[in-house]
């Protein structure tokens, strides 16, 4: 692919359909496949706005998870295969998407260059002959698809009977990909998952063909090397191969955030660049093997991709990340809920975002999944939370059970986020006569989980004026904190120039480096942590953060060494970042000495 970043899946429903918006100018996007009802009802809309005929598969048929997400996935494919091969028959001419196409290639690329060389070409038959050249190196971004690993519920018929481990959520929406018309990857988050893992090897697409090429690839997101390792080899030694790492920092990220032991950015990529070729070595070993003992033929090395995202911001930072660690590519994802030709945003959310400082991004723990949870104080879902706590009605209708985990008071999972859980939740807080304060500080725990399942989904109902009668206008949005120095409403165009340098979308903006930033988030999280344990304080904990403190300060004295290798910045630039780096250190050391004093 020429171009050197991709759109990695932002909630559930701001990039379910970005492929088809990007993909034919080449740029590769990530679509969550977690829920099922969402892609029914896109392919509804989509099907519709195409002129075709829709078949709708309802929620009792056999297998419907799976095949809604097939469904679903190949009529992305078919529509943007139908818009690429437009697109490849248009003429040559300013305003034209085959213009557009080019025009928003990285401008070093030879193809770039070569369009820009064919404009100017002043023999006719000459100039016909570059303009066929440069159509038989168009390339379609791919259409990659999601799934956290671990949020894989298991499901139980009408009469209450499990229905098997195969048709969990995770494995059947797996499923629904493996049997897709796509040729593209996977990728797996939120770490490990023995038995959906295992399960890929059931599927063909995701062996070598006899040419050697894989249909479907994996990609493991990972916040570590050695995690990534782990991972890896697992998968390797069933003969299945993991083509990209895709690294993103733990805290600088949208979503769910991860929080590394204090392992940072830098000191992780470094680990990344030393150790790439031996873990290269070593997979290659174990995925030989396996596909030996499958009696699959074996043709060459495949390739192994290693990128990253979470917190760039400019153009310097990313040709940085991408020379310097010997990246592959770039993600870039919050930046482009600014973009509405993208993402789906709901006006109101766009320019809620557009308008927001530092102060409306934080991390909260509102996810029912028990995992910190990017937030923003601004969206209608949390003014929702607090209206229904107003009127004594905490939690949300659970419909679609995505996230039903807790079985505290019922045989089966229900959700943390639920009416039916906070209820129970605080009826039973109630008869245990604790302290005022501490009485409040656990209601507050309780009912600050809301439910991402609708949430995280409305804001594409509200643009695409795709709302049912009754149904919630509440939005959930899931921003990096990154996204607080973006301000405005932004077109592709500008985006994409932004991410190669041809415009500063950040000019005149106070911003630290993407590595100042990161570190402290760490801090304040080493912090919070802190204080959140204070009236339980033990040996085991306190060891933790110890080390938790020493890697972050492992992660500053690697960052000293660094700077000076950082030559696509000027003086003033690393004058600045080193002040901040001293100041982070500073305020580290003062919690290094509350640690040794509690």
């Amino acid at each position: 692919m020429s171009h050197t970043f991709h759109i990695p899946v932002l909630g559930l429903a701001f990039s379910v359909d970005t492929p088809l918006k990007v993909a034919h100018y080449g740029i590769t996007s990530t679509v969550s496949i977690v829920d099922d009802e969402l892609l029914e009802r896109m392919r509804k809309y989509h099907t519709e706005k195409n002129g075709l005929r829709f078949e709708p598969i309802h929620k009792g048929e056999p297998d419907s998870r799976a095949q809604r997400v097939t469904a679903y996935l190949n009529l992305l494919n078919k529509l943007v295969n139908e818009q690429f091969e437009q697109l490849k028959q248009l003429p040559f001419e300013q305003g034209s998407d085959l213009d557009r196409y080019f025009d928003l290639q990285p401008p070093a690329t030879n193809l770039k260059q070569g369009y820009d060389l064919m404009r100017d070409y002043p023999d006719p038959v000459g100039k016909k002959i570059f303009q066929n050249l440069l159509r038989s190196y168009l390339q379609k971004g791919a259409i990659d698809v999601n799934i956290m690993s671990k949020v894989d519920k298991m499901n139980f018929d009408a009469d209450g009977q499990y229905t098997g481990d195969e048709n969990t959520d995770a494995l059947a929406a797996l499923r629904g990909f493996a049997q897709s018309d796509l040729n593209s990857s996977i990728i797996l988050s939120a770490g490990m998952n023995p038995r959906l893992y295992s399960y890929l090897e059931r599927f063909a697409d995701f062996y070598p063909d006899e040419n050697g090429h894989l249909r479907k690839k994996i990609i493991l997101k990972v916040s570590d090397y050695r995690s990534a390792l782990i991972q890896a080899k697992f998968l390797a030694k069933k003969g299945l191969w993991v083509s990209e790492f895709r690294i993103e920092s733990g805290l600088n990220c949208g979503g769910h955030a991860f929080a590394t032991d204090g392992l940072l950015l830098g000191p992780i990529l470094d680990e990344f660049k030393q150790k790439r070729q031996p873990m290269l070595h070593e997979l290659l070993q174990m995925y030989q093997a396996a596909l030996s003992d499958k009696s699959i033929k074996y043709v060459e090395a495949p390739q192994q991709r290693i990128s990253v995202q979470g917190g760039i911001g400019t153009a310097l930072e990313d040709s940085f990340l991408l020379n310097h660690y010997q990246l592959d590519a770039t993600g870039w994802g919050s930046p482009f809920l600014l973009v509405p030709e993208a993402t789906n945003v709901d006006n109101e959310t766009l320019y809620q975002l557009a308008e927001a400082n530092n102060d409306d991004f934080y991390v909260s723990a509102a996810s029912p999944l028990g995992v910190l949870f990017n937030n923003f104080k601004n969206a209608s879902m949390e003014q929702q939370r607090l209206e229904r706590i107003e009127k004594g009605r905490p939690g949300s209708p659970c419909t679609k059970k995505y996230l039903c985990t807790n079985t505290e008071f019922t045989e089966q999972p229900i959700c943390t986020a639920s009416r039916e859980y906070q209820h129970l939740k605080l009826q039973q807080l109630a008869t245990e006569n604790l302290p005022v304060d501490l009485y409040k500080e656990q209601v507050e725990a309780i009912t600050e989980k809301i439910c991402l399942c609708e949430g995280l989904c409305a804001s594409a109902y509200i643009k695409n004026d795709m709302l049912k009668p009754r149904e919630s206008k509440a939005v959930a949005v899931c921003p990096g904190p990154n996204l607080a120095y973006f301000s405005g409403v932004y077109s592709l165009e500008e985006m994409i120039k932004h991410i190669y340098g041809q415009l500063d979308l950040l000019k005149n903006t106070e911003r630290s480096n993407i590595f100042i930033n990161e570190l402290n988030l760490y801090i304040e999280y080493l912090r919070a942590d802190m204080a959140s344990h204070l009236k339980n304080w033990n040996d085991k904990k306190q060891k933790y953060l110890i080390k938790f403190k020493d890697q972050l300060q492992a992660g500053i004295n690697y960052y000293k060494q660094l700077m000076p290798q950082i030559s696509n910045q000027s003086q003033e630039y690393l004058t600045k970042m080193y002040k901040e780096l001293i100041v982070s250190e500073t305020h580290l050391k003062a919690l290094s000495s509350a640690l040794l004093t509690v």
